[in-house]
């Protein structure tokens, strides 16, 4: 490394600090013998809640009532908590006046509402590159399946060849990934919106992996719905956004159809029912919310937007090339990419060990250093298995998964970090790599129920 990347680095560091998380001081056991402070590295699974949003959400438990239906002083604040959070959200995307944000569970409950709404005969476009959360949820519509693109602009060049050649006058949807959950590479988002709304199409943008990492902006980038999660924007599990256009949600049935939901109901004298549904995103969110859900999206969405998104950027920049400066000097590891190194990206990295089983790799940094990360094909296996070529690894037996016909288990180990990451995680993490790879593992290790475990 260089003098000068040295300085950039240095000054980067001292942007921000790591913000407040809960488990910071967890310790966790070692087979070895001993405790050690765990370093959790599998922000892109689940990010560390904010320890701002668990004190937000602490403060308002006693005051938890149900919303919308009680006239009692609770239920009121409860009501105006849940509806201000809303605000609030729609204010951390940029939303448009116009748009709609959709209280759900996850990323995978927004695309698969999303889904729900899409009008009759509808086209999708989806890359094969997609999380399976924005690559499964089309069953009911005509989906077009696009390859694998190597540069941003290729993906740009593949939308617009395979737009070009659908029927201009049906509706379509083009959905798309702001940052991948394999590689953490950056999308050119803005580019496939034009290309979409050139040829008639909207697009809707998984955000899952961009929200908790960078701005986004619902105007700027001039997409017509994007959807995240709250668990990994720093909030509790069960919380998740759907934010955009109102119309294709509003012409729809229901997600779900039930009380909230529903705006009159009344009986005929057949014995059926006539039910008259709201038109605002109480259509889409029937039965009683997740009040507290939302406010900690909410909160996160404040905290986030409270320490800087600029200095957060920084900060995560000098970690990245930390961890991609220490595995550069491994001769035996291969980051996996689809731009190439220079590509823009956030704090998830996906590489692979000549001579190890990446469960059994993963594992051993778990075991024996309290290293978390992850390993598999991180529900992308389409875009894991292209980037690997197909081809068997070397590797042991330890954790592999099952694999595809004709297919060695291909698997890879993802490492991803945020904005509550200490740079002593990211250290120990390259010095455990470097070391397992130089000496091996210190100890024995067997599948159970599919996974590689210490060996008792």
């Amino acid at each position: 490394m260089s003098v000068s990347t040295v300085s950039t680095v240095a000054a980067d560091q001292s942007v921000c600090a790591p913000l407040p998380v809960l488990g910071r001081d967890v310790t966790v056991p070692l087979v070895t013998g001993g405790e050690v402070t765990y370093a959790a590295l599998d922000y892109a699974a689940s990010a560390p809640a904010l320890q701002r949003v668990w004190d937000d959400v602490a403060a308002y438990a006693p005051y938890y009532g149900s919303v919308h239906r009680g006239a009692g002083y609770l239920s009121q604040l409860s009501t105006d908590l849940f509806e201000n959070a809303r605000k609030t959200v729609a204010e951390f995307l940029d939303c448009r006046a116009e748009d709609q944000v959709v209280f759900t569970r996850s990323t995978t409950d927004s695309l698969n509402l999303l889904a729900r709404a899409l009008p009759a005969d509808c086209q999708v476009f989806v890359f094969e590159t997609e999380h399976h959360a924005s690559l499964l949820p089309w069953r009911d519509a005509r989906v077009t399946c696009l390859d694998a693109p190597r540069t941003p602009e290729r993906a740009v060049a593949t939308l617009e060849q395979a737009l070009a050649g659908r029927d201009p006058h049906g509706p379509a949807l083009v959905c798309v990934t702001g940052a991948s959950n394999v590689t953490g590479e950056l999308w050119p988002v803005r580019e496939l919106a034009a290309a979409a709304h050139a040829h008639g199409a909207r697009i809707v943008l998984d955000a899952a992996q961009l929200a908790p990492h960078h701005p986004v902006s619902v105007r700027d980038l001039d997409v017509d719905w994007v959807a995240f999660s709250g668990h990994k924007l720093y909030a509790p599990f069960g919380s998740g956004v759907l934010a955009g256009r109102a119309d294709w949600l509003r012409e729809a049935e229901p997600y779900l159809a039930g009380g909230g939901a529903s705006r009159t109901v009344a009986r005929r004298a057949d014995g059926s029912v006539d039910v008259s549904w709201h038109e605002s995103a109480a259509r889409h969110e029937a039965g009683s919310p997740n009040v507290i859900g939302a406010y900690a999206v909410a909160s996160a969405c404040t905290a986030l937007t409270e320490a800087g998104f600029d200095d957060l950027v920084a900060r995560e920049r000098y970690l990245i090339r930390k961890v991609r400066a220490g595995l550069a000097e491994v001769p035996e590891v291969r980051v996996l990419s689809l731009f190439g190194d220079d590509a823009p990206r956030v704090g998830v990295i996906s590489f692979v060990v000549a001579g190890w089983n990446s469960s059994h790799f993963a594992a051993a940094l778990s075991a024996e250093y309290g290293i978390g990360v992850r390993d598999g094909l991180f529900c992308a296996h389409p875009l894991v298995r292209t980037l690997l070529g197909g081809d068997p690894q070397s590797q042991g037996e330890c954790g592999a998964p099952e694999a595809a016909p004709g297919e060695k288990s291909l698997n890879a180990i993802r490492v991803s970090f945020g904005a509550g990451t200490p740079d002593e995680h990211v250290d120990r993490f390259v010095a455990a790599v470097r070391e397992l790879v130089r000496d091996g593992a210190k100890w024995t290790y067997r599948t159970e129920d599919g996974r590689c475990v210490p060996a008792v």
